[in-house]
């Protein structure tokens, strides 16, 4: 029955490889867990509170649950081998960009209204309409400028690049050029490990670094008592700051290994509270860039899994397309439910093809594995940032290698490619690029006398970006 249900046989595999399949993409991406808390928590509301409250063990808890609940319904409802997870650079985006704005329940109010347009969308076939009015090699520079984003933000976050806050120079290398404190070289080793383990094709390469990297971590409290990077409060409010301490947990043996889930996350959302907070055009911009990246990384990433494991028909299209977007739809609603980000699906999904997976049973097993590691969220609470950001510092280099899929000999698309890609990382935005780079594209267009290659929806985005990027003096103005 399970067999005939999953078509197992039918697409040339068997239930043992499907069962690795669905263990080995697990372990490709079980990551997630660690650093969607690690990513979550650098950034503060719109009250200057630590995102969803600052409870590490809560948002692990919660992402796993999301992803085990959702990566379940695409294995049981769409039948293919396609794991979903909070999604990178969808989640450093709605901590620096979307939260900064507004509270934490109004950005999750927000990723769930985007998830609920993505599906009406499907549903309507719209979907494909936007999928071809942004340039192709424009979706790709905004890949690559989040890769780089994302890895400054593991550099950063590691103390291996600081900001300097003062003079010409915003940031340097470590404390006044140079490296100094255990935590730090902590960091350095996770990455030559994860980098060797990743070069020799270890599967799960970046879960065992962080793993191992924490253990070491560990030992090096025990031994040197480095202790935290905030050591306290001095009588005018101001943190006392040991530049060379932990930046965000201080490793140590947990009290607490296994225990019930906190789910205390689960349904904290305001719909329409972003709308007070940031104002309409702010709000759709968010929307809009959120559902950009959802429409495109899906499409590319099942059309990717589909060609791996044979499974695309004559036009390229993988079997039950609909089913499958309509599941990732669902899921960047249910993220934003869960208070844990949109979710979405994850090109880590290939190695479970590679091992063998061609069917819907491999995602049913990935998607049981994240239901089990709910139960495990207390042990995120004691790895450090230094021991946990390598993997960003990886990930941008997966993601930059997309940066050949653009022609760079052709000045009307590599000059707003070069925008979206730079100015992401440089101004800690990646609305600021996209921004950048959909403006730059339909001016230069139409600079040439080419306006008819521009996509109505285009010209309207952009022009929503302008407005954006002028906000404050047509508020002032206005005012």
């Amino acid at each position: 029955m399970i067999d005939s249900y999953f078509k197992i046989t039918e697409r040339g595999s068997t239930l043992g490889r499907e069962v690795r399949g669905g263990i080995v993409t697990f372990l490709t991406m079980a990551y997630i867990i660690v650093l969607n808390p690690i990513i979550l928590l650098q950034g503060v509301d719109i009250d200057g509170e630590k995102l969803a409250g600052g409870d590490a063990a809560a948002i692990a808890a919660a992402t796993a649950l999301a992803a085990g609940v959702l990566t379940l319904l695409m294995g049981v409802v769409a039948n293919y081998p396609l794991a979903l997870a909070t999604g990178l650079g969808l989640n450093a985006f709605v901590a620096f960009s979307i939260a900064s704005q507004m509270t934490w329940a109004d950005a999750m109010g927000l990723v769930v209204i985007e998830g609920l347009v993505i599906l009406v969308l499907v549903l309507t076939g719209f979907r494909e309409a936007v999928f071809r009015a942004v340039p192709a090699q424009l979706k790709v520079a905004i890949s690559v400028g989040i890769g780089l984003f994302i890895a400054l933000i593991g550099l950063v976050d590691a103390g291996f690049v600081r900001r300097t806050g003062a003079g010409p120079v915003p940031v340097e290398l470590g404390i006044a050029g140079q490296l100094r404190g255990w935590p730090v070289l902590v960091f350095v080793l996770g990455v030559v490990l994860l980098i060797a383990l990743y070069v020799r094709k270890v599967r799960g390469a970046i879960l065992i670094s962080i793993v191992a990297t924490t253990l070491l971590a560990i030992v090096v409290e025990t031994v040197t008592d480095t202790g935290s990077s905030v050591t306290g409060v001095d009588d005018d409010g101001n943190l006392l700051v040991n530049p060379v301490g932990w930046n965000l947990n201080v490793p140590a043996w947990p009290s607490d290994v296994v225990g019930l889930p906190d789910l205390q996350l689960i349904g904290h959302f305001n719909l329409l509270g972003s709308w007070q907070h940031a104002g309409v055009v702010t709000v759709v911009l968010f929307v809009f860039t959120l559902m950009l990246a959802d429409f495109f990384d899906t499409m590319g990433t099942m059309t990717a899994i589909g060609a791996e494991a044979g499974l695309l028909d004559d036009e390229g299209n993988p079997p039950n397309t609909r089913r499958i977007l309509v599941v990732d739809s669902i899921a960047a609603a249910a993220g934003g439910a869960a208070g844990v980000s949109s979710n979405t699906s994850y090109i880590e999904s290939a190695s479970g093809v590679a091992e063998g997976a061609r069917s819907g049973l491999a995602s049913v097993v990935t998607g049981l594995l994240f239901l089990l590691a709910a139960f495990f969220a207390p042990l995120v609470a004691i790895i450090p940032n230094e021991a946990a950001v390598p993997a960003l510092v990886l990930v941008g280099f997966l993601m930059m290698q997309q940066v050949t899929g653009i022609a760079w000999d052709d000045l009307e698309i590599a000059i707003p490619a070069f925008l979206t890609i730079v100015l992401m990382p440089f101004t800690y935005s990646i609305s600021a690029g996209i921004g950048a780079g959909f403006i730059a594209w339909v001016l230069i267009k139409l600079s040439v006398g080419k306006a008819r290659e521009v996509h109505p929806l285009m010209a309207a985005v952009a022009a929503l970006f302008v407005v954006y990027f002028a906000i404050g003096p047509i508020t002032s103005w206005l005012t």
